[in-house]
């Protein structure tokens, strides 16, 4: 698969899953995860965004250790994303309008003025993606390595890793 097809279909993952587990550390250097609605994504220009809440713990670790792990998962067809990158805390009214829907009225009781509204820019670094494939044929594949003492690891589905 070329880098462009692996790009793309990062890229198509994340616009289609609607949460994301960001995961920080803290000044303890221990992680710390928290689902996040990821609100745009160009994997091409290296920018993924999201509205969070400051004061909040993620922010806080951001401040002071900007690296940051995002985790995608769907539902049903096993696929997986684990996304490395740098978060960065954006004040960009321009950008807020741009990203904001009546949905975050629901977290910030002054709307896109409240002082709690937050911009985080993930700069992604790289990416490892998995997919699993049919969940009966790869059943099928494991009875059968079973039974014939042998590895089938690399048939049960698609893996690659990317720097981005």
């Amino acid at each position: 698969m070329s880098k462009q097809a692996q790009m793309d279909t990062i890229q198509a993952m994340v616009k289609d899953i609607k949460y994301t587990m960001m995961t920080t550390r803290n000044g303890e250097d221990h992680l710390h995860s928290c689902p996040m609605n990821t609100t745009e994504t160009s994997i091409g220009a290296k920018e993924i965004w999201f509205i969070g809440h400051t004061p909040s713990e993620t922010v806080d670790n951001i401040k002071q250790n900007a690296e940051v792990n995002l985790a995608y998962t769907t539902k049903g067809d096993d696929k997986y994303l684990s996304i490395s990158g740098t978060a960065e805390l954006v004040e960009d009214a321009e950008k807020l309008d741009e990203l904001w829907s009546v949905m975050y009225n629901a977290y910030f009781e002054q709307g896109k003025e409240d002082p709690r509204v937050q911009l985080i820019k993930v700069v992604p670094h790289g990416a490892e993606y998995w997919a699993n494939g049919n969940a009966i044929t790869s059943a099928v594949k494991m009875t059968a390595a079973a039974v014939t003492d042998t590895a089938i690891e690399k048939s049960l589905g698609e893996n690659f890793s990317i720097e981005l």
